[in-house]
This record gives structure tokens, C-alpha cells and sequence, in this order.
């Protein structure tokens, strides 16, 4: 897996601070819904944005990022910044929801693809990269979820989970085949977000267990 060594430092960078500006903007807007003070809001974004990470790097026994680089708060204060100025808490609730969709869809496939990079770069099976990717991918958002008393996606949202496995396969496929590139993820990225947007307006369903 050589070439996952030549596109991780910058890669990784990436798709981990789109990751986290993503989450921490749908984290913001959650709060806007739910009408939250300032506290509320930042507490909401902050956990959505790196509470799958910490998750995760506590599976693998390490120091959670976060602790350790201010760069994830950059880019979660970045988010929540630009999503004052641009007023968004003052929209109706429509727009806030189609904008939330958006930015968790950013979030989920960006945060499969850092999680399974991790996986690939500690050599795990194929097992281990999905059960990294698909943490780093829902953790935050099954914590933000449970904060403000919704039904989490990943239990509602057939297609949700599953684009986070999906990318998490395609990315292990990648690096087995010596194919793992900067080209290759980034088109990794723009596919498996398409199939969640699609998925999603589609309304995309696993087959489901009938009584």
C-alpha cells in the first residue's frame, strides 16, 4: 500500500477539515432549528464535528487529534463563523433543512474516506477500515442526534450507513489495487456524495424485515 503513504498527509488534511467544517455547519444549523442559545450551538457543532475522531482514535489507542492540532478548531470556529455572517439562524426552516442535508452528506463520505485512511495506514482487514470509517463517519452525528432528542440518521436513514461502508470498501479496493492517488480520492469523494444526495432524494431503501 505504498501509494496510501504518498497521498495521506495532504489527503488526509482535506478531507478530515472538510469533515469537520461540514459537521460543525450542520451542528449550527441544528441549533438554529431547535433555537438554541450561542452555548448551545457551540457545544452542539463542537461535539458533532469531532466526536466520531475522538471515537475512533480511542478504538486505536491513540490521542484524539483534536488534543493535540488547533487546526480542527480553526476550521470548526471557520464554519460557525461564516455561518453567522451569512445569517443563516434567521432563514425558515425549510432552507435550513436542505442546507443540513447538504452539509451532512459533505461530512459523512469526507469523514468515511479520513476514517478509512486511518484504517489502511495502520494496516487493519477490510473489517477494521469500515468499522474506522463508519465511527469516524456517524459517531459525531449520532451524538448530535441524541443531544437534541431526534431519532439518530443512522437508524432512520437506510442509505446513511451504508454510503459510509460503501466508501469505506471502495477506499480499501483502491489501496489494495495500488490505485489510492489524490485523483482517486477526490473522485471517490464526488461519486460517493452523489449517491448519498441521490439516495436521499430518491428515497433509497434497504430491503426491510416485514412483520
Amino acid at each position: 500500500m505504498q501509494p496510501l503513504d504518498l497521498v495521506r498527509p495532504l489527503d488526509f488534511d482535506w478531507f478530515s477539515h472538510i469533515g469537520t467544517a461540514a459537521f460543525a455547519f450542520s451542528g449550527y444549523l441544528i441549533g438554529a432549528r431547535k433555537r438554541f442559545d450561542l452555548l448551545g450551538v457551540l457545544i452542539l457543532a463542537l461535539l458533532t464535528a469531532i466526536g466520531g475522531g475522538m471515537i475512533r482514535d480511542v478504538l486505536v489507542n491513540r490521542v484524539p487529534r483534536v488534543f493535540l492540532d488547533a487546526a480542527p478548531l480553526y476550521s470548526i470556529f471557520g464554519a460557525l463563523f461564516i455561518s453567522w455572517a451569512l445569517k443563516l439562524h434567521q432563514r425558515n426552516k425549510g432552507l435550513l433543512y436542505k442546507l443540513f442535508i447538504v452539509a451532512d452528506s459533505i461530512g459523512l463520505v469526507a469523514f468515511s474516506i479520513a476514517g478509512a485512511q486511518v484504517g489502511l495506514e495502520l494496516k487493519l482487514n477490510l473489517f477494521g477500515v469500515c468499522i474506522l470509517a463508519f465511527v469516524t463517519a456517524v459517531g459525531g452525528g449520532l451524538v448530535r442526534d441524541m443531544m437534541v432528542n431526534d431519532v439518530p440518521f443512522i437508524l432512520h436513514e437506510d442509505f446513511y450507513g451504508t454510503v459510509a461502508i460503501l466508501t469505506a470498501i471502495l477506499a480499501y479496493v483502491l489501496a489494495s489495487l495500488n490505485l489510492m492517488n489524490p485523483w482517486s480520492l477526490w473522485l471517490l469523494f464526488g461519486g460517493c456524495l452523489a449517491l448519498r444526495l441521490v439516495a436521499h432524494t430518491r428515497d433509497f431503501k434497504l430491503p426491510r424485515f416485514d412483520e
